[in-house]
């Protein structure tokens, strides 16, 4: 079928669907929902058997739902209506949730049903970003494949909403105002944590800390600290890379991330939002984004960086945490990533600094001392566990291990491009030499997204595993320690150590680092690939003003590999 998919933006659930329907053997075009004007003229353009909008904030213009099968994948079970769907979910506590695809009808979210699945919440409250890219993208992408074999079947029926059927437990639900996101710190600290998930990654929970209006992100519950005089809800009673430890009404709760209420002010690690406000504060334990375990033979660092943005200091303390690891007696070390496995340097933290230019230096070679603590070892196996969505340099930081296994519902942007970078982190190296120099071009020209699936035809990943992220991290962890016990383990390893000698005799890592600083010198400094406005735009949300090219006039092609791999039928 000749699918267009109409979306607010090309997230990591709009890529999703993209790659779910093109691996069905779909035509897919992508039109960003600029204006209804543009989404009639896109929909005329592509003469669509059906339209799907998987990620859409806006409404459906009369026009184009009238003359075309337009189905809403909304994100929540059959009859839950509005705009804040999720929120309202974290928030209240809801046990179940869904996801609902309906047809676009005048009313909002009351068109009849193509399909819905529902799953179990988790206990503790959710961020609304890893929900949103957790089951809600699994129930989606289903969904979609779902609904284009539906349009295919002349016979199929959608089913009208009707509220008084035993499946529709859904209701209208208003959007949800600032009010409803603010919270004092003398609330218990449960409250003030779900009231801030149900509102994170965007616009962020409401309140006042060290004298300032802040939205606050990125929160976990902190330890209990008895005893200590000055207990006041509010005051700041710690601080650990980059986050701070706050009082609230019953504990602490440490808050990773803040924006001041001010014109222009990004999303920032909490500490250094505040600046000057927290300097004085003590350095407290309890909190780390970077750990290390070991059993079986196997080391496991594992760090999880808010939404894969990695800082200059956040690099520094992963090269760190590799060099300890590659230092121990164990025979296979797991390089383990997080909700998002890795994005790359840290966009943000380099629009915010003094000297931002310098900034994206220190930090491109900060990530590159990472890629090479990966590169490098030759004491140990090393296989790198990408259970979340990459982009960028935190694809090409994993490609340096021996085996590289992604969860089958991750999604993979391995290119620079659109940031108007030529990129680091020894991909030139790292990436030709999983999937060839031609297909290594292809994939950081087009700067297409590709799934799990395509990633291990074309070699870029050795292995798929389907399962939550905790059942992925477990079988990596038995496929780990497998390896380690492996009685082949000493041929294994000696072939890395002659693989890694032969092609350093060949050209020496450190030439394909000078090569590549030279590009991203021009890039970060004279700014010839336009990384300047890019990142600032990125950073402050500003919306596109038109269909990227390689977007719209992108066509997939049945049974052909969205990078143009051979052999494949693709957050």
């Amino acid at each position: 079928m000749r699918i267009l998919l109409l979306c607010s933006s090309f997230n990591g659930l709009t890529q999703r669907a993209w790659l779910e329907l093109r691996r069905a053997g779909h035509d897919v075009s992508v039109e960003l929902a600029l204006s209804p004007e543009v989404m009639v003229e896109a929909a005329e353009l592509a003469k669509p058997d059906l339209i799907i909008c998987p990620f859409l904030k806006e409404r459906v213009p009369s026009a184009l739902w009238r003359a075309h099968r337009t189905v809403i994948v909304h994100p929540g079970p059959p009859g839950d209506r509005g705009p804040s769907s999720l929120d309202w979910a974290i928030a209240e506590g809801e046990a179940e949730w869904g996801v609902t695809a309906l047809q676009a009808v005048e009313e909002m979210d009351a068109g009849p049903i193509w399909g819905f699945r529902t799953f179990a919440m988790p206990a503790e409250a959710p961020r609304k970003s890893a929900l949103y890219n957790g089951p809600v993208a699994e129930a989606a992408a289903e969904l979609v494949v779902e609904v284009a074999a539906k349009a295919g079947d002349a016979s199929f029926v959608p089913v009208p909403l009707d509220y008084r059927s035993a499946g529709v437990r859904g209701r209208l639900r208003r959007a949800m105002r600032h009010a409803d996101r603010e919270f004092s710190w003398s609330e218990p600290t449960e409250d003030i944590v779900r009231r801030v998930r149900a509102a994170d990654g965007a616009p962020g929970g409401r309140a006042e800390l060290c004298g300032l209006p802040v939205r606050v992100f990125d929160v976990y519950r902190g330890p209990e600290l008895a005893g200590v005089a000055g207990q006041v809800p509010g005051q700041v009673a710690g601080r650990r890379e980059g986050a701070v430890l706050v009082h609230t009404g019953d504990g602490t709760v440490w808050v990773g991330h803040l924006r001041l209420e001010q014109e222009g002010a990004i999303k920032l690690p909490a500490a250094m939002a505040l600046g000057e406000a927290v300097s004085g504060v003590p350095e407290r334990a309890g909190y780390s984004e970077i750990t290390y375990d070991r059993s079986e033979g196997v080391g496991v660092v594992s760090f999880d960086f808010y939404n894969g943005a990695m800082s200059t200091e956040q690099c520094r303390r992963l090269a760190s945490a590799l060099r300890y690891a590659v230092a121990q007696d164990t025979r296979v070390l797991v390089v383990r990533g997080g909700e998002v496995f890795s994005n790359g340097i840290h966009l943000n933290v380099i629009e915010a600094a003094r000297h931002p230019e310098l900034e994206a230096w220190m930090n491109i070679n900060a990530i590159n001392a990472v890629c090479r603590e990966i590169v490098g070892c030759t004491s140990q196996l090393v296989v790198t566990s990408i259970g979340g969505n990459a982009g960028a340099g935190g694809v090409m930081m994993g490609l340096g291990a021996d085996r590289v296994i992604v969860r089958d519902s991750v999604v993979l942007n391995p290119h620079y491009r659109t940031m108007g970078l030529f990129g680091s982190e020894y991909w030139t190296y790292v990436l030709p030499r999983r999937v060839g120099a031609e297909h290594a071009l292809r994939l950081t020209q087009e700067a297409l997204p590709i799934g799990a699936v395509e990633a291990v035809e074309c070699g870029l990943a050795d292995k798929a595993l389907p399962g939550s992220r905790l059942d992925f991290e477990r079988r990596v962890l038995e496929y780990a320690e497998r390896l380690a016990a492996d009685a082949g383990y000493d041929r294994l390893l000696a072939g890395r150590r002659q693989v890694r000698e032969v092609d350093e005799r060949r050209k020496p890592l450190d030439a394909y680092r000078a090569e590549e600083l030279a590009e991203m010198s021009r890039d970060m400094f004279d700014d010839r690939g336009g990384f300047r406005l890019a990142r600032r735009e990125f950073v402050l949300k500003v919306k596109a003003s038109a269909t990227p090219e390689r977007l719209a006039g992108h066509r997939g092609l049945s049974g052909a590999s969205p990078a143009g791999g051979a052999g494949a039928s693709h957050m």
